[in-house]
């Protein structure tokens, strides 16, 4: 069989897509990435074939450009600007040119990252069998819990499912611009959507999220097709990343990353500055992206190593402590590693996933509007010394070394796949 994946051109999306796509090709399946230009350099170091689409509409660097606009937003702000500059102009040129792709291809299944919305709609309109990976935190459609975009604590009661309902339809809001590509593709496809279910064009074969039962809330009613597995880390496959190695001291290791996509925030660094200057025992690694330029934040200190890009995974297998923006790749690589966090959520996924890190143990939140280099360093004094936070984090890494989420996950994608052929 034949297997097409397609996925969101960010690293914290292809660094697991492409993981689960080699672990499908080594059970004998050929595996083809369809995607944007941006995403080709990633897939290609992953030794996948690679097929672009849409290359006129979203040459290289289309990306990097759109989402540096979004760099210093927070909240539902980045959320809105990614619904309403990105992905509904992403929907409507994949819907009219991505088919056509699929076929020329001899794809005969899809492996969609839920963060293309609607996407769905591509194989429904082709009569080919698809499954969902939720590559950041998945949604409570529900209302059981809050929605992954907002960082609401969890609480059964009747006056918190209203409240979860309520966070859900404003959030739902925001993707009105999606929606309204959405809907006239359907119509013209003859396809039958209830628009009024939530997830009507998520597949009912499978529905996979990367975090493990164990991190996420209790009770929640999921759909019969979605399936927790655990993280896809196979530790291979990824661009290489020069770092001076030379320059660790061997005095204990903070790492301290903000992710791809919202890392604009000078302010942030410049806190992390002070406190790694504050903290002269420890020493700091702090990768800074390409939104930010050194030559603005304050002095780095000299017990810090500030780069644009560090080897994430092999740093974490050294920490004590990670301060994250509670991305869901950094979160999963911290506790596969054992390492507790501070987290300080600025948008998308990450109120919902730093809720967690606190709900379990396994760090601190730190709210941005409490954010100052005092609170910060009280955090990171506290996860540090208290051992609760590292021995919780230590369960978590046997939790996911136990799940083996990479082969659940091809387990599960396998028997939809038979199932639907």
């Amino acid at each position: 069989m034949k297997i097409g994946f397609v996925s969101m051109p960010h690293a914290g999306h292809l660094n697991p897509m492409t993981a689960l796509a080699r672990k499908l090709q080594s059970r004998g399946y050929e595996v083809v990435f369809l995607g944007l230009p941006d995403a080709e350099p990633m897939v290609r170091s992953a030794n996948l074939a690679f097929v672009p689409y849409c290359e006129k509409q979203y040459p290289a660097g289309f990306i990097a450009a759109a989402y540096a606009q979004a760099a210093e937003l927070q909240g539902l702000d980045a959320v809105r600007y990614s619904a309403e500059h990105v992905h509904a102009a992403l929907l409507r040129d994949s819907l009219e040119y991505l088919p056509e792709k699929l076929k020329e291809a001899g794809i005969e299944g899809l492996v969609l990252d839920t963060v293309h919305f609607f996407f769905g709609l591509i194989p429904m309109s082709l009569g080919m069998p698809y499954v969902h990976i939720w590559n950041i935190l998945p949604t409570d459609l529900s209302g059981t819990s809050p929605a992954s975009f907002l960082g609401w604590r969890h609480e059964i009661s009747p006056e918190a499912a209203a409240r979860n309902l309520e966070g859900l339809r404003s959030v739902g809001a925001l993707f009105a611009p999606v929606l309204a590509v959405a809907k006239p593709f359907a119509e013209k496809e003859g396809l039958q959507v209830d628009w009024s279910a939530p997830g009507a064009t998520l597949s009912p074969s499978a529905i996979i999220t990367q975090i493990p039962r164990e991190f996420d809330y209790p009770n929640i009613p999921w759909p019969p097709a979605f399936h927790y597995a655990g993280p896809f880390h196979d530790d291979q496959g990824r661009e290489p990343v020069p770092f001076p190695w030379e320059k660790l001291t061997g005095a204990p290791l903070i790492y301290a990353s903000l992710g791809t996509l919202l890392n604009g925030q000078k302010e942030i660094y410049n806190i992390i500055f002070e406190v790694a200057a504050r903290l002269p025992e420890m020493q700091f690694v702090v990768p800074v992206g390409g939104n930010v330029s050194l030559e603005d934040l304050v002095t780095a200190p000299p017990n810090m190593i500030a780069v644009r890009k560090a080897p994430q995974i092999d740093l974490l297998k050294r920490a004590a402590l990670c301060i994250t923006h509670a991305g869901l790749n950094t979160t999963l690589e911290c506790l596969g590693k054992g390492v507790p966090m501070v987290a300080m959520p600025i948008g998308f996924d990450q109120p919902g996933i730093a809720a967690r890190i606190a709900y379990h143990g396994a760090g601190e939140l730190l709210e941005r509007s409490d954010l100052t280099v005092d609170a910060l360093l009280k955090l990171v004094q506290k996860v540090l010394t208290v051992p609760d936070y590292r021995e919780k984090a230590l369960y978590f890494q046997k939790v996911i070394a136990e799940t083996r989420g990479l082969d659940r996950a091809a387990d599960i994608m396998e028997q939809a796949f038979r199932r639907t052929n």
